[in-house]
């Protein structure tokens, strides 16, 4: 009797690979995001008030923290860039820190970066140090559960400073942690890709909001 071997008898039994249609594949794509987009919709309200409230205390000289885990990284920075970018040439330049793990707590810059688990109490050092009543912690992470931003968000609140989460499906820590949160029940993949609408709709409320503030008539006029 002839032996077969385990990786023919394998390959015998496995399934044929399906071949999809370039077409057919983005549309699955899109059907797989609809669901986090759904999501989104239904905390329009919260993303419009974050973008309007987020004006205010700029233009009130408060600070923008913000903080990205993993991959929510790249979402958070785009936000970033897009603010100081967007927003270079107003009558007054706004404060926006991202966290730096690795870097000394007077040494945090502009620009987003990951987060790391190891990084959690340097965070919240870095927190202390620069955040304070009145300011807003962004905080990002398509788990909602990262040591480092829960850390973050202690010492963001212990200051009286207010925290906002963009998170994936609740419940997780970091949404019960935060004063307000958007939890967007999806696969990771699809989460990290409704952060990125997320942060940009706000985006776009801030803007709206900023040219409100700058054409609004002094008291008096």
């Amino acid at each position: 009797m002839k032996a077969v071997s385990r990786l023919s008898r394998t390959r015998a039994t496995d399934a044929p690979f399906e071949i999809k249609a370039p077409v057919d594949i983005v549309l699955e794509h899109l059907r797989q995001v609809g669901p986090a987009v759904a999501c989104l919709r239904n905390e329009s309200s919260r993303l419009a008030g974050w973008g309007e409230e987020l004006a205010r205390r700029l233009v009130s000289g408060n600070r923008l923290v913000t903080a990205g885990s993993a991959g929510s990284a790249a979402e958070v920075q785009q936000f970033t860039a897009e603010l100081l970018g967007r927003h270079a040439g107003d009558r007054q330049p706004f404060s926006v820190i991202a966290l730096r793990p690795g870097a000394a707590a007077g040494a945090a810059s502009v620009g987003a970066v990951e987060i790391a688990q190891g990084h959690a109490e340097e965070v919240a050092s870095q927190v202390r140090a620069h955040i304070r009543s009145g300011d807003v912690l962004l905080a990002v992470s398509a788990s909602g559960h990262r040591h480092a931003l829960l850390e973050a968000t202690a010492a963001a609140r212990a200051a009286g400073a207010t925290v906002w989460a963009v998170t994936g499906a609740a419940p997780n820590p970091l949404a019960q942690a935060a004063d307000e949160a958007i939890c967007i029940n999806a696969p990771k993949p699809q989460v990290r890709e409704a952060q990125l609408i997320a942060l940009q709709a706000m985006s776009e409320c801030l803007a709206a909001a900023l040219h409100a503030l700058s054409v609004r008539p002094e008291p008096g006029r």
